[in-house]
């Protein structure tokens, strides 16, 4: 299993960033270098305590799908998604969200991920997606640095 920590600094309330990053439409403008796209559950809107979404997108020059539900959820602190279905063996991405004491908010991103495969999904895990994951959630944070 992989774990990686970012954090962000953004220049708005809690609040905004927390459902900011709930925004299923926000997330697929957020990921646009990978043709992200909804292809069910909640298609619209803010996501809340138990919804999932199933994203499409492409990586790597393959097409993959994941459904993610909210798993837990205290507005506008916390929240995680977990893969129910999808490229991973396992995949949690704990959102948090803390006052920095003039306005902004102090996002964290802890994500726990491992690859299916055994011995090749570890090595995928090490050589590719261990720099791979980061750089796409950085650039998600930096698209939410962007709007709000």
């Amino acid at each position: 299993m992989r774990h990686f920590e970012i954090t962000t600094v953004l220049m708005a309330p809690p609040e905004r960033v927390f459902e900011a990053c709930l925004d299923v439409e926000e997330h697929t403008r957020s990921m646009g270098a990978s043709s992200e796209r909804v292809v069910s559950g909640r298609t619209r809107g803010v996501l809340a305590l138990g919804e999932s979404v199933t994203f499409q997108a492409r990586h790597f020059g393959v097409t993959w799908r994941l459904t993610a539900r909210i798993t837990s959820w205290e507005p506008p602190w916390h929240f995680v998604d977990e893969q129910e279905a999808g490229p991973f063996k396992q995949w949690r991405h704990e959102h948090r969200f803390e006052p920095d004491g003039s306005g902004g908010t102090i996002m964290t991103d802890l994500i726990d991920f491992a690859s299916p495969l055994g011995v090749l999904g570890k090595l995928a895990d090490t050589a590719v997606l261990g720099w791979y994951m980061p750089k796409l959630i950085r650039s998600r944070d930096a698209h939410l640095a962007r709007i709000l």
